[in-house]
């Protein structure tokens, strides 16, 4: 059973914290005990594995789409393809915040401060190394190859917050937030205008080439700084009895989730026009949004906002909700109601992260060439750079059931894999172990 005694404004335990229902509900069964054993929250884990299940998707719409425009391209785009891209959006901004968050949660297993700070920044070069090498490689099938992406952000993010994470909790929050608030203010500022550090505010805030035809930038690292802070502010909500946890996260999400809704629909702030600088980042978002032909496109404007780099409109159209789900895997009538196997489905995944986000691009990659091989379409472009370097060749890919069924194949194959793993690192605890 997964229990630990926290500290609360009054100095009294709280033993909920880690889900006692959930976990009671889990121990019997000897699969999945293992898991347990780890003393971290079962609701976080949970929800990063639902979004890394919902990140597999996208992934495979990459590589086996038919459809070669961004489905955010209001003049061709329709509602199921844009909502299968839009789904995924709450993947990596969830992914940056319980970052943050599992650091937080570290100090329950007693570590201090400076044990947290020198994992941190570790880690983070080493995801560094690794976005340019064993996950460059998965994408392109190309040596030596990578952009800066999801794990170069994260690798870089956690850095920063080693240094952060010496500061009172509230500072780190009001950093977080703060940066997250406020960085649309800078959205007109072009790299040029920097002279000789235009690289380095392409790495902070514009998608776009720092080193020309050398290194490319798809995720600056503002703001995803600012929601790994944030998130890691977020766990001390965590220590909070159960019933407080959840009203403060029901009251976050509602609130957050109203925030996006009146922001986007007065276009008053917190999503950049068009004329803001990034060559990787136009196709994403019209801009202020206004009302199309039909309904449902009028839906797809309205909810198109900017991801190179997250606006504010951005994350908070993707986080609000995630308050919202979190609290609800929080409850403990979720796992009474039978939501046992469901949870756990996705805590087997939330428990080995980066081992399935490798696995998972592997594999769907080796899958789009052997599927290419089988319906006699272009494979050769997979094997040299797939279309981070090539364009995508004339009669490639499938419809959008297809790259479903592909989703769900990927998925559920690496359950095994990633269940045995999740045992391996609950049972063991070298070093070495929490780098993988």
């Amino acid at each position: 059973m997964v229990m630990f005694r926290v500290r609360t404004s009054r100095g009294r335990g709280e033993t909920d914290v880690a889900n006692g229902e959930a976990a009671r509900s889990f121990a019997t069964d000897s699969s999945v005990a293992p898991l347990l054993k780890s003393g971290r929250l079962v609701s976080v884990d949970v929800l990063r594995g639902i979004v890394l299940v919902v990140m597999a998707l996208d992934h495979a719409r990459d590589y086996f789409t038919n459809v070669h425009f961004p489905p955010e391209d209001l003049a061709r785009t329709w509602g199921a393809l844009f909502f299968t891209r839009w789904i995924t959006h709450i993947c990596a901004p969830v992914f940056f915040f319980l970052a943050g968050t599992s650091a937080y949660l570290s100090k329950a297993h007693g570590k201090s401060n400076s044990q947290i700070s020198r994992f941190l920044w570790t880690r983070g070069l080493w995801l560094v190394v690794m976005e340019f090498t064993i996950v460059g490689y998965a994408w392109a099938f190309v040596y030596p190859f990578g952009l800066g992406q999801t794990i170069w952000a994260l690798g870089w993010s956690m850095v920063v917050l080693a240094a952060l994470v010496h500061l009172p909790v509230r500072w780190i929050g009001t950093i977080g937030v703060g940066m997250i608030a406020l960085h649309n203010l800078t959205d007109l500022l072009a790299p040029a205008q920097f002279g000789q550090l235009s690289w380095l505010w392409t790495i902070l805030h514009v998608p776009d080439w720092a080193i020309p035809n050398k290194l490319a930038i798809l995720y600056p690292l503002i703001p995803w700084i600012g929601v790994m802070a944030a998130g890691y502010a977020f766990g001390a909500v965590l220590e909070f009895p159960s019933k407080r946890r959840r009203r403060v996260m029901l009251l976050l999400g509602v609130c957050v989730t109203l925030a996006f809704l009146i922001l986007r629909g007065t276009n008053l702030y917190g999503n950049p026009h068009d004329g803001s600088p990034g060559q990787f980042r136009a196709h994403n978002s019209d801009g202020p949004w206004h009302v199309q032909k039909t309904t449902s496109m009028t839906v797809i404007a309205f909810l198109n906002v900017e991801k190179y780099p997250p606006s504010l409109q951005f994350l908070l159209m993707t986080l609000g909700p995630s308050f919202l789900l979190l609290a609800g895997l929080d409850r403990r009538a979720f796992v009474a109601r039978g939501g046992g196997r469901v949870m756990r489905f996705f805590l087997t995944y939330g428990r080995v992260p980066m081992m399935f986000y490798v696995a998972h691009i592997f594999l769907v990659h080796a899958l789009a060439v052997l599927v290419a091989w089988l319906f006699h379409q272009p494979a050769w472009w997979l094997l040299h750079g797939a279309w981070f370097l090539n364009s995508t060749p004339a009669g490639y890919g499938h419809d959008l059931p297809f790259v479903y069924f592909v989703w769900i194949t990927v998925t559920l194959a690496l359950y095994v894999p990633c269940h045995l793993y999740a045992g391996v690192k609950a049972r063991r605890k070298d070093w070495w172990l929490s780098y993988l």
